[in-house]
């Protein structure tokens, strides 16, 4: 099964969810899709969806997805992170109208580039490579675990720290 989950946040991320949807009646995805919309108005036709999940909701469908996919919502990604999983992150972003700046997309790259951990996926044409290359894409990229979350943790305060810093 594949999660896709873009947050609360209140602008829709419609380029996300109607990709995936898109991706799941053209038969590229065949397992299961399930999908946390938010505020995206596209409705999806060949996924199963919801608005807004409870916490547990999105905590126990991360731990039965073989995929998940999100947004660039730090506390978001995070999840997958603890559970060992590697998430595909695809940022919100500014040009779009899903965000008011492009937080998402420098965050997402920055911990990319210095923790590893998250697959990022800025253009949504190179999602579906993504999805059937997962598992190559996972092998040797390094995953927190929950014996790793206070390195983890360190380095991601710094690297809030430096990215706020004047």
């Amino acid at each position: 099964m594949i999660f896709v989950t873009v947050g609360t946040h209140e602008q829709p991320f419609d380029r996300l969810i109607k990709h995936m949807d898109e991706l799941r009646d053209n038969g590229v995805i065949t397992e299961e899709v399930i999908m946390q919309i938010g505020s995206s108005t596209y409705r999806p036709e060949h996924c199963t969806w919801y608005e807004f999940l409870p916490y547990g909701g999105v905590i126990e469908n991360m731990r039965c997805a073989r995929i998940i996919v999100t947004h660039g919502g730090p506390s978001t990604f995070i999840m997958p992170l603890q559970m060992g999983k590697i998430p595909i992150v695809v940022p919100r972003q500014k040009k779009f109208n899903e965000h008011i700046n492009d937080h998402q997309l420098d965050f997402s790259r920055t911990v990319s580039e210095r923790q590893g951990g998250i697959i990022v996926v800025e253009d949504i044409d190179d999602l579906e490579g993504t999805i059937a290359d997962y598992d190559k894409l996972c092998v040797g990229s390094p995953s927190i675990s929950l014996g790793n979350n206070k390195k983890f943790n360190i380095e991601f305060e710094k690297m809030i720290d430096d990215m706020f810093s004047c």
